[in-house]
């Protein structure tokens, strides 16, 4: 079938505004904010209903052509940009909050649906709720973010994103809609569990199982008060033991920590930033104290953070780690993100910093305690300038390289770029590489699903 008419029944599905081929149209979705190169797109459409969803991919299906799916756009590793053209599938205008259920604590959304937009109907609507946050833009995706294991607010309590999934509807690559979840069973979007769990092919596979149409994710409530305790330490090596103990407590809701050469006086340190909530002054006052403890204990000191400093550390999303990274002209920002083992964060930091400086960048380094110390999030930022074509390579360099002392240490990257998963890859048990691949082909024997991503 020609381009032309493929054209035709894209529109035919979705309406004429809401397909196209024009290049002008096409420009933004073959790039992303981060590194990667560019990379051609065939078509752009943007489905309204789960029965467009499922009547683009039996047209997909039937003309093999790759359909890449796009929440918000804002992945930093090429996951949206297609490796071999074809369709991105930009699902911005499924956008219904569907339900709140507020005995049962969970939301049910559309895939469009944003952080911004979930949080802001919250706070109008049920402002004793609140809904897991990434440290993204609140364009980001609500799906989009818990689909890729995403960290951020309540990561240190309850885990990553992920963790808070109830329940999917997907649009499997041969178009059939499927429910997972206690959704499969029930009318009630409330647990994934007792049935088998299947949820897990969809997260983390960035779009090569199927195309996620709604979700159900776990609220929780809102805490009427939240602080921040911040302190520093030169004991690099002590980290794991101090965060150990920290979340031992289970006072913290939210516990980083950051190693910066900016300004230069500040190498030698690593920032902790321990959040707390509460319903009450002396609910605040215990945790407080209980932690300032275990900090005097360990001689660290614990400073009062004040004015502009204290606007930024206290936003919600936490936006510090970017404003930290954009010290280089030209607006490109990058990191690699990755899930590592609680004891290497010394390990992690003191390589991180030597592939800073290895590729000319200011290291600047975040690690976030995900749940209750069962992980650590660890990233190093990689500014570049945008309009350098060098500079996006020396970043892509770098990134490489950073994700290989990640493997090598015992941990895994996350949200990786393409190099990242072949890395990945390498390293995996080959009979799970076998399961994943034969799951795969089952799924999707045509190979329409971002195909070139996770390729065993």
């Amino acid at each position: 079938m020609s381009k032309a008419s493929i054209l035709t029944d894209l529109e035919d599905i979705v309406g004429k505004g809401f397909a196209s081929n024009k290049p002008e149209d096409l420009y933004i979705y073959s790039q992303d904010p981060g590194a990667s190169e560019p990379r051609p797109v065939d078509f752009v459409v943007m489905p309204k209903t789960v029965e467009e969803v499922q009547e683009i991919v039996k047209l997909a299906n039937n003309e093999k052509i790759p359909v890449i799916p796009m929440g918000g756009g804002l992945t930093l590793s090429g996951l949206i940009l297609p490796v071999h053209k074809g369709i991105v599938m930009d699902m911005k205008r499924m956008d219904k909050i569907l339900e709140i259920n507020t005995l049962g604590r969970y939301a049910v959304l559309e895939a469009g649906v944003t952080t911004g937009s979930l949080v802001s109907y919250l706070k109008d609507n049920h402002p004793d709720l609140q809904a897991p946050v990434p440290d993204a833009p609140t364009s980001a995706t609500v799906a989009g973010n818990v689909l890729i294991h995403g960290s951020g607010s309540l990561s240190q309590k309850y885990g990553h994103h992920a963790h808070m999934i109830n329940g999917l509807e997907v649009v499997l690559p041969t178009g059939v809609i499927t429910k997972l979840g206690s959704c499969a069973i029930s009318k009630y979007w409330f647990s994934k569990a007792p049935i088998p769990d299947l949820i897990g092919l969809f997260t983390s596979s960035f779009g090569t199982m199927g195309i996620i149409t709604k979700v159900s994710i776990k609220l929780f409530p809102k805490p009427k008060e939240r602080d921040i305790i911040f302190g520093l330490t030169q004991d690099f090596d002590g980290l794991p033991d101090l965060m150990s103990k920290i979340t031992y407590t289970e006072f913290a809701e939210d516990l980083m920590i950051g190693h910066s050469h900016t300004p230069s006086n500040m190498k030698n340190f690593c920032s902790l930033m321990i959040y707390i909530t509460g319903n009450s002054k002396e609910e605040m006052d215990l945790k407080r104290s209980t932690i300032e403890k275990i900090l005097k204990e360990k001689n660290i000191q614990v400073t009062p953070i004040m004015g502009q400093t204290r606007t930024y550390l206290m936003d919600h999303p936490q936006y510090t780690a970017a404003f930290a990274a954009d010290w280089r002209k030209g607006g490109g920002f990058e990191y690699v993100g990755s899930f590592i083992p609680l004891e290497k964060i010394p390990e992690a930091i003191e390589k991180g910093v030597i592939i800073s400086k290895k590729y000319g960048l200011i290291p600047s380094l975040l690690c976030r305690i995900i749940g209750s110390g069962h992980a650590v999030m660890f990233s190093v930022t990689f500014p570049f300038n945008r309009a350098d074509p060098d500079d996006r390579k020396n970043a892509r360099e770098g990134l490489e390289e950073t994700n290989k002392m990640v493997l090598e240490i015992g941990g895994i990257p996350w949200k990786t770029e393409l190099v990242g998963q072949k890395h990945t890859m390498e390293r995996a048990d080959p009979h799970y590489k076998e399961l994943f691949k034969r799951v795969r082909n089952l799924l999707d024997p045509n190979g329409i699903m971002n195909p070139g991503n996770w390729e065993v």
